[in-house]
This record gives structure tokens, C-alpha cells and sequence, in this order.
């Protein structure tokens, strides 16, 4: 009778399992789970293949190996995903907040939240007025200020939505609306067809939100449409309904009129909620939000 062979791996069997491993995550990072999904079954039948005189345990003890691997490193791969991802989230406002400020020192002002008609209804929104100051000029020269925004021509640039104005963990967005919006009252730094200076935030542009996240408001990138001062009265991340909300969880990223980007906890308080749009309130704020 024929004693078992010991198991045997070599260098040609360590370095097999860790490039399958580094191909496993790397098919995830670019396709997703049908990438995760994929790799294995080209590791089931690369393994037969090339590995056909292995005995069962061996095929066992290398799955176990690749199973313990992926149980290890999966969790902090989605954390640098998600990392990512707000990262990228962030950057956006950042550039959005860089925009208004180039626009401010184009005009002396940051824009109106909307361009209106001789009666007063919304045309054109701010997000299209930063075009220019975002590398977006060539676009911006193709958009007609003579039409409504969803006009004949300026449908035809309905799909052309800048990726700045898209939060890369929205993946339900089907690529026209906006995650980022401004909060609109006379409270606020936004009003339509009038434009605010740095002179009016009184209450410092350090505490004064500009853009907010609003995932799944469903506002086309070029629609003249934000959200109501009375929306905050929703708090963050509503449920249901429209409202300041985001694809983080917790929380939503925000950047001031002073440029810079900050995490808003969706645990806030209405009161200071509404402080931080506020221009000239006059409230106290607390330094943790």
C-alpha cells in the first residue's frame, strides 16, 4: 500500500497563490464585485490546469491559504476604497470652492444662485456661471444664455455634466444630476439674481457653509434648482425625501465660503445646522459639527 505523499509547495506553488491574491483585489479595484467574482473562477480552473497532479487536501490547504488571505485584506481594501472615494468626494467640493473664489475675483462677488428672466423665473444656474473658473470654458462657450438652461441647444450639453459635480459614491446617479447644491434664502449666501460679497458674511466665511451635498435631490447639473432654506428643517440625511444628504455614511462633506471642505455629522443640531448657512445670524457655533 502506498504511503501518502507529504504536501509539497514550492516556490512556483507561493508565488501562484500570491499573484492570484494581487489579481483578486486588483480585479476588484477595476471591475467591481463581477471582477471578484471573475478571478475566481480563473483561479479554480488555472488551478486544474496547471495543477492537475495535486492531491485533494493539497487543493484544500491552497484554497484555505487563499481564503484566509482575502478574509484579512478584504476589509481594508473596502476602507481604502471607501477612503477613496470621499477623498475624491472632497476634492470636488475643494475645486467647486476654488471656482467661486476665481469667480469673486473676476466680479468682486460670488454668483447669483440662479440668472432669472424679465419675470422672474430661473434660467441659468451658478453652477453653469463657474464653467470658466472650473476648465470648463470650452463648454461654458457652447451653452446659450439666450435659451432657458433646457432649451433646444443646452439640451443638446444635458449629458456633457463636468465629473466635479458628481460624488463618485453615487453610483445610482445616472450622470446628469448634481450631488452638490446651495441651500437658497436671504438668510443665505445665495439668492437669485443677487450676488454676495465677503463683505456681507458677517458671521465669517470660515463659518459659512457655500455648497452641501445633496445625494439624491435628483437636480440636473444645469437646472436653476437648489434646495430651500426650509429643507434644513429635514436635518441630515433625511428619510424620506430630498434634503442635505450624502452617499457617507454619518455624515455629509461640505465646503465654506472661505474655501475649505468639512465633514458636517448628521447628529447636528437643527440650530447650528441652520447657523452655518446663515451669513449675518449672528449665532454661536459650536467647533465641534
Amino acid at each position: 500500500m502506498m504511503e501518502p505523499r507529504p504536501l509539497q509547495f514550492g516556490l512556483k506553488t507561493i508565488l501562484a497563490i500570491t499573484a492570484g491574491v494581487a489579481l483578486f483585489f486588483a480585479a476588484g479595484s477595476w471591475f467591481g464585485p463581477a471582477g471578484y467574482v471573475g478571478i475566481c473562477m480563473v483561479t479554480v480552473l488555472g488551478t486544474a490546469l496547471f495543477y492537475p497532479r495535486l492531491a485533494i487536501v493539497e487543493r484544500v490547504v491552497m484554497c484555505l491559504i487563499v481564503a484566509i488571505l482575502v478574509a484579512l485584506l478584504l476589509p481594508a481594501q473596502a476602507t481604502n476604497c471607501t477612503g477613496r472615494r470621499r477623498s475624491q468626494c472632497t476634492n470636488n467640493l475643494k475645486q467647486i470652492g476654488l471656482a467661486l473664489h476665481n469667480y469673486n475675483s473676476a466680479y468682486g462677488c460670488f454668483p447669483p444662485v440662479c440668472t432669472t428672466d424679465e419675470n422672474g423665473k430661473p434660467m441659468h444656474s451658478w453652477r453653469v456661471l463657474i464653467l470658466p473658473f472650473m476648465e470648463q470654458r470650452e463648454l461654458y462657450d457652447r451653452y446659450d444664455f439666450n435659451e432657458p438652461w433646457n432649451g433646444p441647444h443646452n439640451a443638446l450639453l444635458a449629458n456633457e455634466m463636468p465629473p466635479v459635480f458628481r460624488c463618485p459614491n453615487d453610483t445610482a446617479n445616472p450622470g446628469a444630476n448634481t450631488d452638490y447644491v446651495a441651500v437658497v434664502g436671504p438668510e443665505t449666501i445665495w439668492q437669485p439674481d443677487q450676488s454676495t460679497t465677503f463683505r456681507d458674511i458677517e458671521d465669517g466665511s470660515s463659518s459659512t457653509i457655500a455648497v452641501i451635498e445633496a445625494s439624491g435631490a435628483g437636480i440636473h447639473w444645469m437646472e436653476p434648482r437648489d434646495l430651500p432654506f426650509a429643507a434644513l428643517a429635514k436635518r441630515v440625511n433625511p428619510k424620506p425625501g430630498p434634503g442635505i444628504s450624502s452617499m457617507h455614511p454619518g455624515a455629509v462633506l461640505a465646503v465654506f465660503a472661505d474655501g475649505h471642505t468639512q465633514s458636517i455629522d448628521e447628529g447636528i443640531s437643527l440650530e447650528q445646522l441652520k447657523a452655518l448657512f446663515t451669513k449675518a445670524g449672528g449665532e454661536a457655533i459650536d467647533d465641534d459639527f
